[in-house]
This record gives C-alpha cells, structure tokens and sequence, in this order.
C-alpha cells in the first residue's frame, strides 16, 4: 500500500493558514481515497465525469467533490445533483448549463473561473480578456443556481520559478481586478486555487486560497 496517509500530513504541515487542500484523486483507486479520508481529508479533485460518479457512489457521503478537468456541457447533469465545486468554468456557454443542471437539482453549486494564464497552449481556461468581457457582459448576475468564488489556473509546467512565481502574481492581481469591479460586497469571492505539487509552495507565496496536490500524495497516476 502507497504510504498514503504518511504523505497527506507531510504536504499538511506545509500548507500555510487558510490554505485548502484539494487532493487531487483522479487516476487513483478508492482504496487511496478512503486511506486519505479516515486522516482527515474531505476536499478531492476528479476530472473526469464517469470515474467521479463511481467515486461518489461508493465513498462517504461528507467527501466534497471538486471537478478540476475539462468539462463537456453535456457532462454537467451527471455531476450536478452533488459535486461540491466546479473549478474549470471556461465559457459563458458552461456556466449557463452549470446554472441550468443545479436549478433542476435544487442546488446552488460553487464555481471558479478558469484562466489561461501559461505560456503554453495546450492549458485550457479563458484569457484575461475574455473573462473581463464575460463578467462585463453581465448575463451571470441573473444566474441563481451558481456562485461564483473566485479563479483557477495553473502555471507553466517549467523549471524556470521566475516566470511561475509571475504568472501566480498575475493570477492574484487580476483577482484583485475582479473582486473590486464585481464581487466587492461578495465575501464568498475569495477563491485562487493555483499551486499542484511542483509549485505549491510558490503559489502559497502568490496568495493562494487553494492549492490542488495529486502526486505528492498519491504517487505516479494509476491508469
């Protein structure tokens, strides 16, 4: 067995005051997740849609489910009914069906905007420019069924920490933006989640809320 629990405290001494930890679960087996749970962890990233329903399916009921992956809009019915956040809302498109999905759940589900911010292309999320234009728009003010928490990104996947150290600093200022044009009087649009286990100490230095670890917990990715 993965030293599992061993690793989870490690990362936990690390973690700075106030800063979430996402575990992130996906690609690995049950047997680990349940390892983590009974030492105290409750917050797991997945990514995938059909390997998160058969998570929640047979683990406790008081884990709160992340979504951290690319999310198809004709995915969003089958996490809807209990996936706690959803942290990789990319379009107007996605947070309308997301919006949608929790209003015939009956819920109101947490979300976070997620920005491209890395060098590299192959990074999904919006553009600075296309999230100031989504929120300038407006349409989401009306959406009763979603929350919007704040920002995800993630770094260039480099060995330069320069350059990570700045786009996390460009992720937190234009945290910043958003909250004083549009969320000033919502206390629950606090959310960075930045940092994975490459770079998370650099990103608790960078005003991370959240940081989403796998790896450093987990070990290598069971496919």
């Amino acid at each position: 067995m993965y030293p599992v629990k061993e690793n989870l405290l490690k990362v936990k001494e690390t973690l700075a005051d106030g800063v979430k930890l996402v575990a992130v679960s996906k690609f690995h087996p049950k047997e680990y997740i349940l390892e983590a749970y009974n030492a105290g962890q409750r917050i797991f990233g997945e990514s995938r849609e059909q390997e998160l329903r058969s998570k929640h399916e047979e683990l406790p009921d008081d884990i709160r489910w992340h979504f951290i992956g690319h999310l198809q809009t004709n995915k969003v019915k089958y996490i809807a009914p209990y996936v706690s956040m959803i942290e990789t809302i990319d379009s107007l498109r996605l947070l309308k069906e997301v919006n949608r999905q929790a209003e015939k759940a009956g819920r109101v589900i947490d979300v976070l905007l997620e920005l491209h911010i890395a060098k590299e292309e192959t990074k999904s999320g919006m553009t600075m420019e296309e999230c100031r234009a989504l929120l300038a728009q407006g349409e989401w003010k009306e959406m009763r069924h979603v929350r919007i928490c704040g920002i995800m990104m993630m770094a260039s996947n480099v060995d330069d920490e320069a350059q990570i150290r700045a786009e996390f600093t460009k992720a937190a200022d234009f945290f910043d933006e958003m909250k004083a044009g549009y969320f000033y009087d919502k206390p629950y649009f606090s959310e960075r989640s930045y940092g994975m286990s490459g770079d998370y100490l650099i990103a608790q230095q960078c005003r991370s809320t959240m940081v989403r670890i796998g790896t450093t917990i987990f070990g290598p990715r069971v496919y």
